[in-house]
């Protein structure tokens, strides 16, 4: 148990940080979840577009420092790849 009043305030801030760190992770998932249904549907213009609307949630999560800009960057080239790939 903190036995300091800063101590005590760190640990409410960190309770509250992590719930909103957790809901913007799960936001993240959902969205990129929906590329990927998109992607196994074999429905590449809803895929172009679930991307669309993922891209900005993710580097939202970059800003935020949820995400890191490489582990970003690498899931919405392999998917923008893969949605190409049912082109062919």
């Amino acid at each position: 148990m903190a036995n300091h009043k800063s101590s005590e305030k760190r640990i409410r801030q960190t309770v509250t940080r992590t719930a909103v760190n957790r809901a913007r992770e799960s936001r993240i998932k959902t969205f990129l979840k929906k590329v990927e249904v998109a992607i196994v549907a074999g429905n590449q213009t809803a895929a172009k577009q679930a991307l669309k609307e993922a891209q900005p949630e993710l580097m939202r999560g970059v800003s935020k420092g949820v995400v890191k800009l490489g582990t970003a960057s690498r899931k919405l080239s392999r998917l923008s790849a893969r949605i190409k790939k049912l082109a062919a």
